[in-house]
């Protein structure tokens, strides 16, 4: 059974004036997303996982371009699709969540006109057939009070009520994946807990799938079922949730969980040394390999493949952890 999302061979780069920089933010990703399932993709800012959730729905910036791949909804590529008929898939079959709802939101118009608007243009609801809609998707988002909190627009809304209503407008078109791009970076802490228990509970409410990408490995644990870990544009690392916090294969996923605070041990926090790449300018071999500390010749000359890992799941490493290190 093919899954509901897959991407292949995905590769988006930024082109500068006169083509004389290219950014390769997204270089070769691919993964699959199937029907009811969280997916993760975690790492360091500037590793390519939001540029890689703005080419799935194809809301690029103007200088970047898809230069290759496959990105399939339900079997149907949307790479060739133009801008009208993406508009037709975006909302109904797939929906993004973003990190600052107030990009999301347009101060201008009230709650009910913009959660209103997706099931209008997407299931043709009018009048009180949408209205009541409306008030369904504010009470399944836990917004108090929505007959009256519809009528509010954005200003009147705290932080964490108006990323519920991005979560409402996100349902509203009945989309089977929900596209979440670190929804919870600008909320307090118990305001995310709050937030990601809403994600789950709409989750099993109406078996949407979930991308889920952040920096928090405290929230993939809690949220998804596998994680893609992303290094220089490339999914370095995927396996299950389980399989990554107690077997990591990847360095760089190792040095990222060294680097999560550990409750009751008292000791200096460990930190990945130096910076991610230039993706305009990428080393030789290895991305990672100038931070690597297993590093081996062949790291500095030959970038690594990815191949599979015993069970379900993939590295892309000359010498995955678990293996013995060694020169050559």
């Amino acid at each position: 059974m093919a899954p509901l999302l897959l991407v292949e061979d995905l590769r988006t780069y930024y082109v500068g004036f006169g083509g004389t920089r290219v950014v390769k933010a997204v270089d070769g990703v691919s993964f699959s997303v199937e029907a009811g399932e969280t997916f993760g993709l975690v790492g360091e800012s500037g590793c390519g996982k939001t540029t890689t959730c703005h080419a799935i729905v194809r809301l690029l910036a103007p200088s970047a371009r898809i230069v290759s791949g496959r990105i399939e909804l339900e079997g149907e590529d949307l790479v060739p699709k133009s801008q009208g008929e993406m508009r037709r898939i975006r909302g109904r079959r797939i929906a993004t969540i973003l990190q600052d709802p107030m990009a999301s939101l347009d101060p201008l118009f009230s709650i009910y006109d913009q959660v209103a608007e997706p099931a209008y243009y997407h299931q043709g609801l009018r009048g009180r057939s949408l209205r009541v809609r409306v008030k369904q998707l504010l009470d399944a988002v836990r917004i108090p009070s929505p007959e009256l909190r519809m009528k509010d627009y954005p200003h009147q809304m705290s932080g964490g009520m108006r990323q519920r209503i991005v979560g409402a407008i996100s349902q509203a078109g009945g989309p089977r994946i929900i596209i979440a791009d670190e929804p919870t970076t600008n909320l307090d802490v118990t305001i995310q807990l709050q937030y990601l228990n809403l994600l789950k509970d709409l989750q099993r409410a109406t078996g949407v799938a979930l991308i889920f990408v952040t920096h928090n490995l405290g929230i993939v644990a809690k949220m998804c079922d596998r994680v893609g870990v992303m290094y220089a544009g490339k999914i370095v690392e995927m396996q299950s949730v389980r399989g990554l916090f107690y077997r990591p294969r990847h360095p760089y996923t190792r040095a990222l969980l060294d680097s999560i605070p550990k409750l009751g041990v008292r000791e200096a926090l460990c930190g990945i040394p130096g910076q991610p790449p230039d993706l305009a300018d990428l080393p030789r071999g290895c991305s990672f390999h100038p931070r690597c500390p297993r590093a081996v010749d062949r790291c500095l000359d030959e970038e690594p493949k990815s191949h599979a890992l015993n069970g379900d799941g993939s590295v892309r490493c000359w010498l995955p952890i678990g293996e013995p290190a060694a020169n050559g």
